[in-house]
């Protein structure tokens, strides 16, 4: 879907909604046995709670401008942290929920990128 054009409070639930992606990939990686001793994970689930946090829940925005400029001003993070975990995943678990993270993260995070920089 092409969000050029869309009105702020839609991108803002449109962000809202890959974010509840985002949050249910940060929770299955926070609670992994994995995450207790592999650093650059702790590192990736606390950049994705620090995306999360900083837009906020949806029902607090007031400005959707205000939401989108934190979405854009915390865009690097979180691309940093999905690159990251596609990176170290194969050695963090091969197991079929870290490859279906993996892919479901860097889904949800392009969709936030596509829709943070849409016009």
């Amino acid at each position: 879907m092409d969000f050029d054009g869309t009105e702020p409070m839609e991108r803002v639930r449109a962000i809202d909604t890959e974010v509840t992606h985002v949050w249910m990939i940060r929770t299955f990686l926070k609670h992994a046995d994995e995450a207790e001793e592999d650093d650059d994970l702790r590192a990736i689930v606390r950049d994705l709670y620090d995306f999360i946090l900083a837009v906020g829940p949806l029902d607090e925005v007031e400005d959707p401008a205000v939401y989108l400029k934190m979405a854009k001003k915390k865009l690097s993070r979180i691309r940093r942290a999905t690159e990251l975990y596609e990176e170290i995943q194969p050695e963090v678990s091969g197991h079929t929920n870290f490859v279906m993270a993996a892919r479901s993260l860097r889904a949800a995070v392009d969709r936030i990128i596509a829709i943070v920089q849409a016009r």
